[in-house]
Order: structure tokens, then C-alpha cells, then sequence
């Protein structure tokens, strides 16, 4: 949760709770640290809304869109500052209302049951806007133990040479058998040094481009039928062919598979030197954006050598 605390003397002109002059005001701003956003028409608006007391905290950015601020460049981040104007309000409100309901901002027709008793707007500040993108392959492996060179920079460890860094690459070694079904960490400990070594060779599978030592790669054992899927070929029914030393049979792959790469979006808004007649800050965290809008997916097959 996060809380503000404000405690100020009762000459500023707007009164809470039917303060007399010279009393002292002590304002609480108890909201969670996320918040919500509706997208309407050419603008955006960023909300959070609580309960007893019923109270909200919103945002409008007038011609700005969801597509906008997910264009994040080649370090995955995007970044902007706007300034809180007539265009661009910051908005506190209070309401009657024991509870709001989830979609306060997003109604086409507001509801006839919320009444609103305060609506302070600041038009003055800035509000920073700073998208961060994380991709992932979902492969049970830690982007961090994927950096096999240790170097920090994720994006120059490429096993199998295909363009994608093994951090969200799916088949680090290429060999159209998922990371994740190669057991790269069998007791989901974190440790590696257990993977699955079928060969014994001293490389995982995960990063071995021949399983089974058997002289053929793995990719190129796809007897029964060529899917870019070597796990679905038996000549005996005991293990697969790409697992089984004694088959050798070389049918040539002729393409990777499709890549599924997972993306999360880490949306946050700061906001700095606003005026709320009463509440007067350099800087307030307004949270991190919680919506559905923050997860997707893109897919990409590398280029076959």
C-alpha cells in the first residue's frame, strides 16, 4: 500500500472533516501501489480508486494511446514527461459512496449512484511516464544462468548461432527439442549442474546439438516424420530416436521451430510538483500500471542455415 501523510494548518481555504481556523488538517492518502487505465477515444486516463473512505486519484493524458507508450525502443524502454495542464489534469476526488465500483473511469455514462463530494484538480506539474519491456522464453531457465560468458549483456549468449539470445530463445541449442522438455533443471532448484546430460558428454542436452552421442544431430533424427518435432519419432517403442544411441538415421532438418517469446510491460508514473490546493508535493509515486495491457506474446521462426 502506499500512504501519504499530510499534516497542515487550517489557513489554506479548503476545510476537511468541518475543521474550524486553526485547527491542524490531517489529510491520509491510502491507495494501493497500482493503478488502472481506460482508453477512450484520444486519450488515456491512469486511476485508483479505494474505500472507506471512498476516494480516487486520476490522471487524463489527452492524445496519447495504449499502443503509444508500449513502443518502447531497441533497450526496451520508452519514456516520456508531460505536463499536467487544463489538457493533461491531475484529479483527487472524494465520494459519498461506502465503495466505488472497479470501472469508475471507463463508463461511457457515469453511474448515477456515485456522487462525488470534492473534486480538486491540479493543472500544474509533470507527470513521467517510463515503460520498461522484459522478454522471456518461458523455459524454465533464469535469464541471469543463461549469460554463459558472465559478462552482464544477456544478449551476446546465442548457442545455436540462429539470432535469437538464449534468454528468449526457446531451443538454445537448436535442435527443435524445447529447452523445457530437455530437463535443463530437473528439481526446479535453480541449480543447473543436475540438467539432463543423455550422452554423458559433460554438455546438457539443452545445450547439445547431439543428445545421444550418437554422431547424428539431434534436429536430423526425425525419421517418422519431418514436423521440426524429433520428440515424436520412434523406430522402437522404447525411447525416441534423438534419444537412443542405437539409432543413427539421418533425415535432414529443414527448418527451426516457431519461437514463442512472452513479453511484460512494467508501466510506472511519477508524479512531481503538482498542486492539489491543499496537498503540495516534489514528487509522488502514482504506482505501476496493473492490466491486461502489460502481457503479450510475439513469435519468430530463425532463419534455417
Amino acid at each position: 500500500m502506499r500512504k501519504l501523510f499530510f499534516v497542515l494548518l487550517a489557513s489554506i481555504s479548503l476545510t476537511i472533516n468541518g475543521c474550524d481556523d486553526g485547527d491542524i488538517i490531517t489529510v491520509e492518502l491510502d491507495f494501493d501501489d497500482t493503478f488502472q487505465v481506460c482508453e477512450g477515444g484520444d486519450d488515456l486516463v491512469f486511476y485508483k480508486t479505494k474505500s472507506d473512505p471512498a476516494e480516487s486519484l486520476s490522471l487524463k493524458l489527452s492524445n496519447v494511446n495504449i499502443e503509444s507508450i508500449l513502443n518502447v525502443d531497441a533497450t526496451g524502454v520508452y519514456e516520456i514527461t508531460y505536463n499536467i495542464s487544463t489538457a493533461n489534469p491531475f484529479n483527487y476526488r472524494t465520494y459519498s459512496n461506502a465503495s466505488l465500483p472497479t470501472n469508475l473511469f471507463c463508463e461511457v455514462i457515469p453511474s448515477a449512484e456515485v456522487t462525488i463530494t470534492q473534486d480538486i484538480e491540479s493543472t500544474s506539474g509533470t507527470a513521467n511516464l517510463r515503460t520498461v519491456l522484459t522478454e522471456d522464453d518461458n523455459d524454465g531457465i533464469p535469464a541471469e544462468l543463461e549469460d554463459l560468458n558472465g559478462n552482464g549483456n544477456y544478449d551476446d549468449d546465442d548457442t545455436d548461432g540462429d539470432g535469437i539470445p538464449n534468454y528468449i530463445d526457446a531451443d538454445d541449442d537448436g535442435d527443435n527439442i524445447l529447452t523445457k522438455d530437455e530437463n535443463p533443471d530437473p528439481n526446479g532448484d535453480g541449480d543447473l549442474s543436475d540438467a539432463q546430460d543423455t550422452d554423458g558428454d559433460g554438455i546438457p542436452d539443452y545445450l547439445d546439438p547431439d543428445d545421444d552421442g550418437d554422431g547424428v544431430d539431434t534436429r536430423d533424427e526425425e525419421n517418422d516424420s519431418q514436423d521440426q518435432n524429433p520428440a515424436n519419432d520412434f523406430t522402437t517403442n522404447e525411447v525416441a530416436d534423438y534419444l537412443n544411441k542405437e539409432i543413427s538415421t539421418s533425415v535432414p532438418a529443414t527448418a527451426y521451430r516457431e519461437h514463442t517469446i512472452s513479453q511484460t510491460y512494467l508501466i510506472t508514473v511519477q508524479i512531481s510538483n503538482f498542486d492539489l490546493e491543499f496537498i503540495s508535493l516534489d514528487n509522488f509515486d502514482f504506482g505501476a500500471l496493473e492490466n491486461g495491457v502489460t502481457t503479450n506474446t510475439r513469435t519468430v521462426t530463425p532463419d534455417f542455415p
